[in-house]
């Protein structure tokens, strides 16, 4: 059959490192990238650094219980914190452009992860999230416990189904 096959190319061909902070060396891995996080070191070089879902889920997590206007009721999200991630990425600057798996695009700044505990979701009440859900990263704030958060402004910034973060 044409299609396992055509699968099994896919499957091969489908990046298994992971970039370096400096991009000067490789990792292998064994499930495919989620995120790119790109952007300015503090050294001044070029950084972009993906990561798989295991790398997201093996920084530390947090956890907001929060209602959304695209669901119904309280959920709880599970990710790590974005300030976290960014970190981690070793990039730095005053704002990311946040772009999803449809091409959205909306730049955020990076204030808002310092004063609020943004997360990247993995999880949504402890099942991980799809494309079919929003995922597999979805930019969640924690809306409910701060009133300000509760406009359309903000709505925007959570991107769901999330591929990558470019520091600006």
């Amino acid at each position: 059959m044409v299609l396992p096959t055509l699968l099994t190319v896919l499957t091969l061909a489908w990046p298994a490192v992971a970039s370096a902070n400096d991009g000067s060396r490789s990792v292998p891995r064994s499930d495919p990238p989620i995120l790119t996080v790109a952007g300015t070191a503090a050294s001044g070089d070029a950084a972009t650094v993906t990561f798989t879902r295991a790398e997201l889920e093996a920084l530390p997590q947090a956890r907001i219980t929060t209602t959304t206007p695209w669901t119904d009721g309280s959920i709880t999200f599970e990710g790590p914190l974005v300030r976290d991630v960014l970190a981690q990425a070793c990039c730095s600057g005053t704002a990311v452009e946040a772009r999803a798996i449809n091409a959205y695009r909306i730049t955020i700044p990076v204030q808002d992860f310092l004063d609020y505990d943004v997360i990247l979701a993995l999880r949504r009440d402890g099942e991980l999230l799809t494309r079919r859900d929003q995922g597999p990263v979805w930019i969640v704030y924690p809306r409910d416990s701060y009133p300000e958060l509760n406009s359309v402004e903000y709505y925007a910034r959570w991107v769901w189904q999330l591929r990558r973060l470019d520091v600006l």
